[in-house]
């Protein structure tokens, strides 16, 4: 079979393990790149299954660049959220119900907690079903120290998964309502529709105005919003995407993209809102929407 064949039948899943592990879809590209020059070098009559060998190599490429970012990630400029992917939604409801959450933006944020081998054995077993054979060899521990990281993984993140399994649809109706009231500068719309205890996280990377530290409280949160409305009038233009396999909304300000906006709630009002503002990791969707 031919060798670009094969390894292009199986990058997505290697940009898929790449990117859960990382949070940056740049970060996951270069393990990819990575991957594929030492499958170019490698002697092919020394490789039994090249699905694994080459899971493997990718996972062992995310471990060290995610040793490397969270060092990195220390020196921050305030809060540091995962770079948002543009992506379709799951294509059945049995589909969305078994990866209801393994994209989210939460869910990379609370994986965030992990050390780089936990989180690398945890998402092969959990997300990618591998067997702790195929894991032992990925992250080159035995398969009873594969078990115990995957195990204290499940327990230490147990108890922060996702309160409230809500419907697709009505996430999208409760985000379609939100988009009009913060068009409409309606503030009594805005603060109905968030949580009293609401949070709202904030990434700018030192290169656009953000919150330090979580911003607490849903009429706080309204207030920013509505502030936004009134400066920017009809400037400001909301559009539902899908990020991360789920319904978000995207912020334009003078026709260019200002923040990516994801959300968490309990089917009736937000809980939780995720801003990404950091040009840098805003690129790949201002790129897919330059000129719409």
């Amino acid at each position: 079979m031919d060798d670009d064949y094969t390894f292009n039948r199986l990058r997505p899943r290697l940009q898929s393990i790449a990117y859960r592990m990382l949070g940056s879809v740049a970060e996951a590209e270069d393990v990819v790149q990575d991957a594929w020059l030492r499958w170019n070098a490698a002697t092919r009559r020394d490789i039994d299954n090249t699905e694994a060998w080459l899971v493997s190599v990718a996972t062992r490429l995310s471990i060290d660049r995610l040793r490397a970012a969270k060092t990195q990630r220390e020196h921050y400029t305030g809060i540091w959220l995962p770079e948002p992917q543009l992506t379709a939604l799951p294509a059945t409801p049995e589909e969305s119900s078994e990866r209801a959450d393994d994209i989210s933006m939460a869910y990379l944020i609370l994986l965030e907690r992990l050390t780089p081998e936990a989180r690398a054995a945890f998402l092969l077993r959990e997300v990618f079903d591998a067997d702790y054979g195929q894991i032992a060899a990925a992250i080159g521990k035995s398969q009873a120290a594969c078990r115990q990281l995957v195990s204290r993984a499940k327990t230490q993140l147990r108890d922060e998964r996702r309160r409230f399994a809500v419907p697709r649809e009505t996430h999208h109706r409760l985000l379609r309502s939100f988009a009009q009231v913060l068009q409409s500068g309606d503030f009594a719309g805005i603060n109905a529709l968030l949580a009293e205890d609401a949070v709202l996280m904030g990434d700018g990377g030192g290169r656009v105005p953000s919150f330090p530290q979580p911003l607490v409280g849903g009429r706080r949160i309204a207030q920013l919003f509505f502030a936004a409305a009134l400066r920017y009038k009809n400037e400001l233009r909301l559009e539902l995407a899908v990020l991360n396999e789920e319904w978000a909304l995207l912020r334009f300000i003078e026709g260019q993209l200002e923040s990516a906006q994801m959300f968490e709630s309990d089917g009736e009002r937000i809980t939780h809102v995720y801003v990404q503002r950091n040009p840098d990791k805003l690129a790949q969707i201002a790129a897919a929407y330059r000129g719409r």
